[in-house]
């Protein structure tokens, strides 16, 4: 593929890239960080060629995984998962990585962190469910239990108890306290606290304002 640089050219779909023509054909593309190298009137070598394309592709990898960051954050397993499915190679996302643990974009700890606060926040789960969907993310057992030192299963259960248990609220007595039991397994919290909680029944302002769904 080696030859003299004739076009550079901007890719119609991306702003941000540029076609590179060689002896009057198209070559490959570039990321326009990368193309600041060449120059038409150039010769490429396949060997200086070989070079710009990684550096192509860490670009390219470095770009979706800053896109992928940007809805929320992400353990390191989850990320290495995604740029595996975007086809880059190994070697690309080990660097990938390394550059975005250095400056604390990926880090488990953190991630636990905030998964832990999100679900206490807006969908509450025992601490079953919590480790579970944890290690699912690729977060090792150190990070879930520090992440979880300071979770309050109780209060989160109540929470839970009191948004289910408006929405069965005209079931019969027996009827309701099954099915209550059965949506608060299924979200990871252990039976005797479900009892505990049962057995409670009305809960605490069941039917005040401020605990109201919008």
């Amino acid at each position: 593929m080696a030859g003299q640089v004739t076009a550079i050219e901007p890719q119609k779909r991306s702003s941000m890239r540029v076609n590179i023509y060689l002896d009057g054909e198209f070559a490959f593309g570039l990321a326009l960080s990368v193309a600041e190298q060449v120059r038409i009137g150039q010769h490429l070598s396949d060997e200086m060629i070989a070079t710009l394309r990684a550096q192509d592709e860490a670009e390219r990898a470095r770009e979706k995984s800053l896109d992928y960051l940007s809805y929320r954050p992400r353990s390191e397993a989850e990320m290495r998962r995604y740029l595996s499915g975007k086809d880059f190679s190994e070697d690309v996302i080990d660097r990938v990585l390394d550059r975005l643990l250095d400056v604390g974009l990926v880090d488990d700890a953190d991630f636990a962190r905030y998964w832990v606060d999100n679900r206490t926040r807006f969908k509450p789960r025992g601490q079953r469910a919590l480790r579970y969907e944890l290690r699912q993310k690729g977060v090792d057992s150190t990070a879930i239990e520090a992440a979880l030192e300071d979770f309050d299963e109780r209060a989160a259960a109540y929470r839970v108890a009191e948004s289910q248990g408006r929405r069965i609220s005209h079931l019969p007595p027996d009827a309701f306290q099954k099915r209550l039991t059965q949506r608060m397994a299924r979200r990871g919290f252990p039976y005797p606290l479900i009892r505990e909680i049962l057995d409670a029944y009305p809960f605490p302002d069941f039917n005040s304002d401020e605990n109201k769904e919008i």
